[in-house]
């Protein structure tokens, strides 16, 4: 998911420079309501590749691939932009028939991949992945890029209707895809206890069983926790939205809440925030930055420290 949204400000730069661009995007098919927040986006492409992954023996899945490639296949376009980098990728890429623009080998996350595309560009490795996106469509499309990041999700126009209460509140993002990316049980207890004394009530989004557990024990014996119902990701989008800040580990709805325009706090535990880390300006803060192998430590009191300013800005207003 991450990687998605940090496409979402080449979307706008294209648009920006080229009004009349019809942008299609393709992505993998739990996607799909993903990209179409953005507005500039006229049309998505799904395909399921990691559905075959899983059941790579299913007649039904290839079938389903077959289709995807097909539905690409019948566009026209006159360029296509990768800039994941990956033979996966770059085979996508190709169903389009059209000219691909593409990292060189040197660069490219993987290099096999460049042999796939017809114009390749050496976009600086050691930068985060927004900005070598966006410099990636620049060099593609022949402009410059002379602004600053546009996630395109514009506050002042709701994605759908706000989910509000009594309190403001601030959405915690405890789940991950794996469990040394956690923070500790104990450590969200203790930020929920400190917010709520601050006036502010927590909602707890889950995405499994399994989290949905973890979302209970946190708000055992707090009085303003909602642990809410299972979300679509527009509903997330809708409750990350009317936010007045988030605190998430390294996670798509993270980012998600930057692009979204919220103040957002990144606890980065075993993982390291320079190149794929929260990136919004001031609304974007990377706490920790550590590896498997030395995790980061990262306090309730640094958290609650970068959290205060947002809160008393909630205050004020």
């Amino acid at each position: 998911m991450g990687d998605v949204i940090h496409n979402f400000p080449v979307v706008s730069d294209i648009r920006r420079h080229f009004p009349n661009a019809q942008i299609n995007w393709v992505t993998e098919s739990a996607y799909v309501p993903m990209v179409r927040l953005h507005p500039e986006v006229a049309a998505v492409h799904s395909v399921s590749l990691r559905n075959l992954k899983r059941a790579i023996f299913s007649l039904p899945m290839w079938r389903t691939l077959r289709e995807d490639r097909a539905r690409l296949s019948r566009q026209d376009y006159d360029l296509v932009i990768d800039t994941q980098g990956l033979v996966k990728s770059a085979i996508v890429a190709r169903w389009a028939g059209a000219p691909i623009a593409g990292y060189t080998r040197a660069v490219a996350r993987e290099p096999l991949a460049a042999r796939a595309y017809t114009h390749t560009y050496n976009i600086a490795k050691n930068q985060h992945a927004v900005e070598r996106n966006r410099q990636l469509a620049a060099a593609a499309l022949g402009y410059t890029i002379d602004t600053a990041p546009d996630f395109g999700l514009n506050r002042q126009t709701p994605i759908t209707t706000p989910v509000s209460g009594t309190m403001p509140t601030v959405v915690l993002l405890h789940a991950t895809s794996r469990d040394n990316k956690k923070w500790l049980l104990q450590s969200w207890r203790e930020l929920v206890r400190r917010l709520n004394e601050a006036g502010y009530a927590v909602s707890l989004p889950w995405g499994s069983a399994r989290e949905k557990k973890m979302s209970e024990e946190i708000a055992i014996g707090h009085a303003h926790v909602t642990v809410p119902v299972s979300l679509s990701l527009t509903a997330a989008a809708a409750l990350l939205q009317d936010a007045v800040a988030v605190v998430g580990v390294d996670t798509g709805l993270s980012h998600l809440a930057v692009a979204l325009n919220r103040p957002t706090i990144g606890l980065y535990i075993t993982t390291a925030p320079a190149l794929t880390g929260l990136y919004g300006g001031t609304n974007a803060i990377n706490l920790g930055g550590g590896s498997e192998s030395e995790p980061a430590n990262v306090s309730i009191d640094a958290v609650f420290a970068a959290l205060a300013p947002h809160l008393a800005a909630k205050n004020a207003a």
